[in-house]
């Protein structure tokens, strides 16, 4: 039996200006449990992320929410889907990234961007190869992209880093390039790493 891919979801916990991006939080959700593939999030039932994960199950989908317990009274959670519960954020953050076989990362806030930052270095220093695909709704990741090609300019990066940060503006392509990029690696184990 084929192994079932995990895609963890990084995005905001909350909604944003722009109704392009629930929209895109919805077909990720969509996308990813029409592949087969479990969705693993931060947990929460609030913003971008609750509609991600919500779409998912209510598609069937299996999904994987990691959430610090202090933060349950303040985000929720989802009944009907597998739920971890966690003392601290750097725990949810690690377990994130060993529970997820690739990674799609829509808009968010600086608890997106700590996540992101985290999954590339990781990535960069060789503790793991998987997957990594920013859903550009509207432009919202052409920013950052800047600012990661400023700090190659500028010595800080290597450009195998930047190299690394792909942008998709289609949520059910970006959710296809990363099962494609999965299968082409094979069941190989994409990580060197272990959750906290």
């Amino acid at each position: 039996m084929a192994k079932v891919r995990s895609i963890g979801v990084f995005c905001g916990s909350r909604l944003g200006e722009r109704e392009s991006y629930q929209l895109a939080a919805e077909q990720v959700g969509h996308a990813i449990a029409n592949a087969g593939a479990r969705l693993v999030y931060g947990g929460g039932d609030v913003g971008l992320m609750g509609i991600s994960a919500s779409t998912a199950a209510a598609q069937g989908g299996p999904v994987l929410g990691i959430i610090p317990d202090f933060l349950i009274a303040r985000e929720g959670y989802l009944d009907g889907v597998e739920m971890r519960v966690v003392d601290s954020m750097s725990i949810r953050k690690s377990q994130l990234i060993a529970e997820s076989d690739a990674f799609v990362i829509l808009p968010g806030g600086t608890g997106t961007l700590e996540e992101i930052f985290d999954v590339v270095s990781r990535q960069q220093l060789g503790l793991h190869d998987k997957p990594v695909v920013f859903l550009n709704s509207d432009g919202f990741w052409e920013p950052f992209l800047t600012l990661i090609q400023h700090t190659v300019r500028e010595g800080f990066t290597p450009q195998s880093l930047a190299d690394l940060i792909i942008l998709e503006s289609d949520p059910a392509k970006a959710v296809a390039d990363l099962i494609e990029q999965l299968d082409a690696m094979g069941d190989a184990p994409a990580a060197s790493e272990t959750a906290n």
